[in-house]
């Protein structure tokens, strides 16, 4: 495996098991088996147990009262694995409500489940799952919140109906067909001799500065997009750009493309709207940050993908 593939929700062998998809009587026969697990996930955030991620026999009590979409995930060694949406659930009264904010750190706790287990933020806790439960849980968390978001129609607006075991949505009015969507994201280490380019948005936590990141755009490929991003917000120019890594980034519905792309120029122009500071750091200086002893710049959050490509850098094993 190559190091690109060691990222955080990258480089598991899980078998989703598509070809059963379709199969309406074996996905029924799946749910009604002791064997098969299912994982909650409740207005977003999964329930995560001690040793990983909390899935529970499909005839627990819990989730035979409740309700909510349900998807297949694929198969295991025990058996069927799928998720559910049970954001209708309502907690016990005096638990934590979700607090808005960069990082959501309250946890819901099912009544009868022990202590450990608890519905919590993925971002919280995504680099201390076993890797195959951590794309489990992407996976899960990605679609399931595709499926809340497109409840309607884009053709007619009518209301859709889940089919293919929860990875299609199948219009009865007008026939459209609509699939779960992934939006490409480029995330760029962007660097100029021994120096790399971290940026800060407005909003972030004190101490937070990470690599350039947007959105790609209809019609752009992968290295246009960057030299696009990061020409407007901080007015350099890059040159060349080369693949490195990916990763899946269900927050909601992204994949992160990791490149590293070599600076033409230096002097930084600020949009204000997408920054409030870009600075050059030097591999010293980076060192620094990954030991969590620079004076300004916090250590990277794990899992993240801009953590993994700095670490990387500061140890020269860019693949």
């Amino acid at each position: 495996m190559r190091i690109a593939e060691s990222v955080t929700f990258a480089g598991a062998s899980n078998d989703r098991a598509a070809w059963l998809r379709g199969d309406a009587g074996a996905i029924a026969r799946h749910l009604a088996d002791p064997a098969t697990r299912v994982l909650p996930i409740w207005r977003g955030k999964p329930l995560i147990c001690d040793a990983g991620a909390g899935f529970l026999p499909a005839t627990h009590p819990f989730l035979t009262a409740t309700g909510g979409e349900t998807v297949f995930l694929g198969l295991d060694e025990a058996g069927a694995l799928f998720a559910r949406d049970i954001s209708s659930w309502q907690p016990p009264e005096g638990t934590d409500l979700p607090q808005p904010g960069f990082l959501d750190q309250t946890e819901q706790r099912i009544p009868g489940l022990p202590d450990d287990w608890r519905l919590t933020e993925l971002r919280g806790v995504m680099a201390m799952l076993p890797r195959a439960d951590a794309d489990w849980v992407a996976t899960a968390k990605a679609i399931l919140g595709w499926h809340r978001s497109h409840r309607f129609c884009s053709a007619c607006g009518k209301e859709s109906a889940v089919v293919q075991a929860g990875w299609q949505r199948s219009c009865p009015a007008c026939g459209a067909q609509h699939f779960p969507r992934t939006d490409p994201v480029v995330i760029m280490l962007i660097q100029h001799g021994n120096r790399t380019l971290l940026g800060r948005s407005p909003g972030w936590p004190e101490g937070m500065y990470s690599c350039l990141a947007g959105f790609m755009e209809p019609g752009e490929t992968m290295e246009a997009a960057v030299r696009r991003e990061v020409a407007e917000e901080t007015g350099i120019r890059v040159g060349r750009v080369n693949y490195l890594a990916s990763q899946p980034w269900p927050y909601p519905s992204s994949i992160m493309l990791g490149c590293v792309g070599e600076a033409i120029s230096t002097d930084i122009t600020l949009d204000p709207a997408e920054l409030e500071e870009a600075l050059w750091i030097s591999r010293e200086e980076m060192a620094q940050v990954l030991a969590g002893e620079h004076p300004k710049i916090r250590k990277p959050r794990a899992g993240a993908i801009a953590g993994f490509l700095l670490t990387n850098w500061v140890a020269d094993r860019l693949d």
